[in-house]
């Protein structure tokens, strides 16, 4: 009688193995379903950051940006800074359409004095560039030269500063490049610079084609691209009025601080800032 009580009382095998399996499954189900904490910091990982392209303007280098890299870069962004050859608007700009088309996902494009015009050209065709930032920049409009800008608005002091020097052209013939004079080059360009920064930045300086200011632009990108803009009101190489004219006529969202045409490098969180401000409205 004992023996019968104990053999009901105690599971059978094929019971205890089939319990075992449904608890593994039961198991197995709740370590994979994700808690609410988990799944609410996946849906709420930021989105990547659109990768910010620097494009300098003459008498510089793509090291004219190295503060605003530095800062970009503790931000998060992707930040890249290719030369600049300062050939022409539209040799210049296609080798940028070249470059931009290497960048993968959105871009900001950002463009220094006269890389100003080669933004305008390079981002037309490009829908991946999400944004366009000008840091005391020309925006010239379709068919217009720089140097009808530079003669509508006159006042600055730059090219009183540079000197020509000739060079041999691929296709026969002789082009002149023009470079700041460089016992003038502090006062004409980095004013509120350091001149141990300004002197040296005059050794190393690149020329400029002395052709590009009778080049007519082609494209104008910010027609169809939200802009923003610098406007630098101690600037002796495009005057400020001037700026604030191209600014305006491209309805661009602008700010204006009291700097010389080498913001970047006297006011690197200012310019910062700006592209910033830019990448997050066209993030959103």
């Amino acid at each position: 009688m004992k023996s019968k009580m104990r053999n009901a009382l105690r599971p059978s095998r094929r019971r205890v193995v089939g319990l075992t399996a449904v608890a593994g499954v039961a198991a197995f189900s709740l370590a994979s379903m994700p808690s609410a904490s988990a799944a609410k910091a996946q849906s709420a990982a930021p989105e990547a950051k659109p990768t910010v392209v620097l494009v300098h303007g003459a008498f510089a280098d793509s090291s004219s940006w190295n503060s605003v890299i530095t800062r970009l870069r503790h931000a998060g962004y992707p930040v890249a800074a290719p030369a600049n050859p300062l050939r022409g608007v539209a040799s210049d700009s296609d080798y940028l359409e070249s470059y931009l088309k290497s960048v993968k996902g959105p871009i900001v494009l950002v463009g220094h004095s006269y890389s100003g015009s080669v933004i305008s050209d390079a981002a037309a065709d490009n829908p991946e560039v999400k944004a366009l930032v000008y840091i005391a920049a020309f925006v010239p409009d379709k068919d217009e030269t720089l140097a009808e800008l530079g003669d509508r608005f006159p006042g600055a002091t730059l090219p009183a500063a540079l000197d020509g020097v000739p060079y041999p052209l691929p296709g026969g013939g002789t082009g002149t490049d023009l470079y700041v004079q460089k016992d003038k080059f502090h006062d004409a360009f980095a004013a509120d610079v350091p001149k141990s920064v300004t002197d040296l930045m005059a050794v190393t300086q690149r020329p400029l084609a002395a052709s590009v200011f009778d080049e007519k632009t082609t494209k104008t990108a910010w027609k169809t691209i939200p802009s923003w803009d610098l406007v630098t009101t101690e600037d002796h190489a495009i005057a400020p009025d001037e700026q604030r004219f191209m600014a305006k006529r491209a309805h661009a969202h602008t700010i204006e601080v009291n700097s010389s045409h080498a913001v970047a490098i006297s006011h690197p969180g200012t310019v910062t800032r700006l592209i910033e401000r830019a990448a997050r409205a066209t993030s959103k």
